[in-house]
């Protein structure tokens, strides 16, 4: 079925279109086509490698398909309440974590943008499960400016970075310290495997809106390799799943040629009902709440 077309144009009449009736019907067809996208993908994925990870994704709180192959992942190592700590995080509203926070997880989000931070602070409670770091990481200062969190999870069930940047570098720096048993990490979709590709490191680097971001995925299997292994990519060719040596007997073993997945950054604009917000996860967050996401299926 050519669905990409179909989106590609659905997509540029909904960002052109004026609010109205019509605009919100076209919306609507774009979401329609997005998830028969999604769901062929993952189709053809179930009968070429069926214990692939990727064909197990959806959307909650993430940018595509990441929540569920988290879910998937996280199920196979038997985490159930789990640490993790976010770089990345954005305003809270999509990311990684979120979603995790929700299923009764702790850990802790880290942003460089004070826009970002101040939102999640006026949004969220105080809470023990949750602390809420404004900082720029960078290789030289991850360990000791997470150190302390690391220390008080106790150990790092997960961790993921999105940065637009140095997220390869500062991963590496990230997993020699702390050893989380499964690692996330955005890969610049681009440049197919086994393209080695990474930007030179900067510590303030800022991405400027154009290829030249992040490291390819061979650059990431390269880093990694010694510790971790590659699980899968996710279809919307944004993030990778890495998960650490000593893990690994829970997964098959495909190779990253096998489980590179090109960009398809439309399946991004995939909505997860109406638009995301951080009142549920307020409300989790406060004191004596047993407000958590359970029986999720794996």
């Amino acid at each position: 079925m050519a669905l990409l077309p179909q989106i590609k144009r659905s997509l540029k009449t909904v960002l052109h279109a004026p609010a109205s009736p019509v605009a919100t019907l076209l919306g609507t067809s774009l979401q329609l086509d997005l998830s028969r996208e999604l769901a062929r993908l993952q189709s053809e994925l179930r009968q070429t490698m069926p214990e692939n990870p990727a064909a197990f994704g959806y959307k909650v709180y993430s940018q595509a398909d990441e929540d569920g192959i988290i879910d998937h992942i996280c199920g196979r190592l038997g985490i159930e309440h789990g640490s993790f700590v976010e770089i990345g995080c954005g305003d809270g509203r999509e990311n990684n974590s979120h979603f995790l926070l929700l299923k009764g997880w702790q850990g802790a989000w880290v942003d460089g943008d004070p826009a970002n931070i101040a939102a999640i602070r006026t949004a969220l409670p105080v809470s023990d499960r949750l602390r809420v770091i404004e900082a720029m990481v960078t290789r030289e200062n991850v360990t000791p400016l997470l150190g302390p969190e690391v220390s008080r999870l106790g150990s790092l069930d997960l961790l993921s970075v999105d940065i637009d940047g140095n997220d390869l570098h500062v991963a590496a720096s990230a997993v020699a310290a702390f050893r989380p048993r499964v690692l996330i990490g955005e890969y610049n979709a681009k440049f197919p495997y086994p393209m080695r590709v990474s930007v030179a490191y900067e510590p303030q680097r800022a991405w400027q809106g154009n290829d030249y971001q992040g490291a390819s995925l061979g650059a990431w299997v390269d880093a990694l390799a010694a510790d971790y292994g590659l699980v899968c990519c996710n279809l919307a060719g944004t993030n990778a799943f890495f998960v650490r040596r000593d893990c690994l007997g829970a997964f098959s073993n495909f190779s990253p040629q096998q489980l590179f997945q090109p960009a398809r950054f439309f399946l991004t604009a995939l909505q997860s009902g109406h638009p995301p917000s951080l009142a549920f996860l307020a409300d989790s967050l406060r004191p004596g709440s047993n407000s958590k996401v359970r029986g999720i299926p794996k």
